[in-house]
């Protein structure tokens, strides 16, 4: 294989960045509604051994501000609705809508309210705020990548971890692990 097909292939894997380098989060700077129109909240949750559990949700909305003077004065708030879970299994489906895990009967939504912004660089940010699920709330951190920013629409990659056990959700632990990983695809369109 040539050299120069070599380098073509290394760059095709390479993980590239869809914002511009001419675009910064002061540049995103106004209100969007998150919707479930190209966005998408996955998490998945190791097993001992190997495995796992995933899934995502369908259902969820949200807003964000980006403050264009001043990005930590921006906020996001996501609420998802825990009935919409997926996992591609029915009866895992099931198990995790009852009062055993979401008890999305009682429990309708969780939502995520931020209390700070911090800017990371051009494009990044460190969300911190509060998740409430089933009645409890705890603090969790959720880092965020300006992705694209045109006519009028905005993406965000999101990642974080949360704790099942702070919500009361840490049933089959230490089989299934503590640790819920989240990555989100978050599509806002100004209004």
């Amino acid at each position: 294989m040539s050299v120069r097909m070599l380098a073509l292939l290394a760059a095709l894997s390479l993980p590239v960045s869809t914002a511009s380098a001419d675009v910064s989060l002061g540049d995103a700077a106004g209100r969007y509604s998150i919707g479930t129109g190209g966005s998408s909240i996955r998490f998945s949750i190791a097993k001992l051994g190997g495995g796992g559990l995933s899934g995502a949700f369908g259902r969820f909305s949200g807003t964000i501000r980006i403050d264009g003077a001043d990005v930590g004065r921006s906020s996001v708030e996501i609420t998802i609705f825990p009935d919409s879970v997926g996992t591609g299994q029915g009866r895992i489906d099931a198990f995790l809508r009852s009062d055993a895990v979401f008890d999305s009967a009682n429990a309708p939504q969780i939502v995520f309210r931020s209390t700070s912004v911090k800017r990371t660089g051009d494009t990044t940010a460190v969300i911190a705020g509060r998740l409430t699920a089933r009645g409890k709330s705890s603090p969790e951190v959720f880092t965020a990548r300006l992705d694209s920013l045109k006519r009028g629409t905005v993406a965000f990659h999101v990642t974080g971890k949360v704790l099942r056990s702070r919500y009361g959700m840490d049933v089959g632990t230490p089989i299934y692990s503590n640790v819920v990983d989240f990555d989100m695809t978050l599509i806002g369109r100004r209004g």
